[in-house]
């Protein structure tokens, strides 16, 4: 880890990354995606669940696909499978203490929105730690793992990409980090969608406890 010394920019995703995903929040969004596809095209829940994963897949959110194939309003997508219960997510402050130590910029970079981001880290107590939040809005709708929402990210904040980590829970949206010069930690997970990939060479750590794996780097500063 002595390589992570001179990290100066510090990204983090949200969802199952900055809250533990055994609370299964994102379940909740999951759920409303299927809801809101199903009353917007008219079809069972069951179809809906089917179109929402097809498009994930092949469009990397659900978002993309509705957008590309139905022209659906993004911002009322958004609000709607963002509007989910929170009451459960309890304050960290092990990772509160560890953020707050890191010198540098800190970025949250989600697939969500900056209303959901907040809401979240407004649960969790972590808040006012962070330097920017770059959302989908941000990325033009454009989501990871594509190239453009990073490279965007990377001139929006003036990023030195050897000089940054990125921390996400889908492995796929670690490679266009990797391969812009940034180091890799993919929060472990047995979510099969989100594992896929977690074997490759664009991942450079692993961990399923983000406050220890910062501590360690804290430690070594």
């Amino acid at each position: 880890m002595k390589d992570l010394i001179k990290i100066k920019f510090w990204l983090f995703d949200l969802d199952n990354t900055l809250y533990d995903g055994a609370t299964k929040v994102f379940n909740q969004v999951d759920k409303k995606m299927s809801k809101f596809i199903s009353e917007k095209l008219s079809v069972s829940l069951e179809e809906a669940r089917k179109i929402q994963k097809n498009y994930f897949e092949e469009y990397n959110t659900t978002l993309n696909g509705m957008i590309k194939h139905h022209k659906i309003d993004a911002d009322e997508f958004l609000e709607f499978v963002h509007d989910v219960d929170l009451s459960f997510l309890n304050k960290n402050e092990d990772l509160e203490k560890e953020i707050k130590k890191l010198k540098g910029k800190k970025i949250i970079f989600t697939n969500g929105s900056r209303a959901h981001a907040h809401n979240v880290t407004k649960r969790i107590g972590i808040d006012k730690l962070f330097d920017g939040i770059f959302d989908i809005r941000d990325c033009e709708f454009i989501p990871k793992p594509s190239k453009e929402p990073y490279k965007k990210l990377v001139e929006n904040y003036k990023i030195e990409p050897q000089y940054c980590i990125f921390f996400e829970d889908i492995a796929r949206n670690l490679k266009p980090a990797y391969e812009l010069g940034m180091k890799t930690v993919w929060i472990k997970n047995k979510e099969p969608w989100a594992a896929k990939y977690s074997d490759s060479n664009f991942i450079n750590y692993k961990t399923d406890n983000l406050a220890k794996f910062l501590k360690e780097i804290n430690e070594l500063r």
